[in-house]
């Protein structure tokens, strides 16, 4: 299982490596695992490569008849979080959480604290699932939590989740930046290796 580092990804013209074609293919005849993996498909298809994140997203919903979508947002995307809300509601109805949802101290769970004098309100990404699930969301939105936020948040909602955007506060919400810069790449490589 090194896919990562295969040369000639036989994959791509039919080639089953680990001999599970015929189980995967039973597990989509799930009927809304086949409905999203057509949806998707079609769209590849149809707009490979001339729609933007958010065109998808849109088209998506659309054509799986998603009429409620949820964003889970960090509370620093809280100004895209307002214009993403602004953008959807034309077409759907939307239910938006904050990650401070429920103002749960961090001493409470004894969290470290960014800075140890004040009070901070934890992330609660139960408190958004719990959110979205009672307002019956379709489709919910993760907009910007934090890693390890965004994996309880995923795990804690009842309707499929998709990532709109990744958090790196370091490389303007672009983590695949680090893989690309050659500067990132060295950095952290001398980091693992020390």
């Amino acid at each position: 299982m090194r896919c990562a580092e295969c040369d000639d990804k036989s994959c791509y013209q039919g080639k089953d490596c680990f001999g599970l074609r015929d189980e995967v293919l039973e597990k989509y005849q799930d009927p809304e695992i086949l409905k999203i993996t057509r949806t998707a498909t079609r769209l590849e298809g149809k707009h490979y490569m001339k729609l933007t994140r958010l065109e998808e997203l849109i088209r998506f919903a659309e054509q799986m008849g998603y009429e409620h979508l949820g964003i889970a947002f960090c509370i620093g995307f809280s100004e895209e979080a307002r214009l993403l809300n602004d953008i959807l509601k034309k077409r759907f109805k939307v239910s938006s959480v904050c990650c401070k949802a429920c103002g749960i101290e961090k001493e409470k769970l004894g969290l470290d604290k960014i800075v140890p004098e004040r009070v901070e309100a934890m992330c609660n990404p139960i408190a958004q699932a719990i959110v979205l699930n009672r307002a019956k969301t379709q489709l919910n939105v993760i907009l910007g939590l934090c890693i390890g936020h965004d994996i309880i948040f995923t795990r804690s909602c009842e309707a499929p989740v998709t990532t709109f955007v990744v958090k790196d506060r370091v490389l303007a919400h672009n983590p695949v930046g680090a893989l690309y810069s050659r500067y990132w790449r060295n950095k952290i490589a001398k980091e693992l290796d020390g």
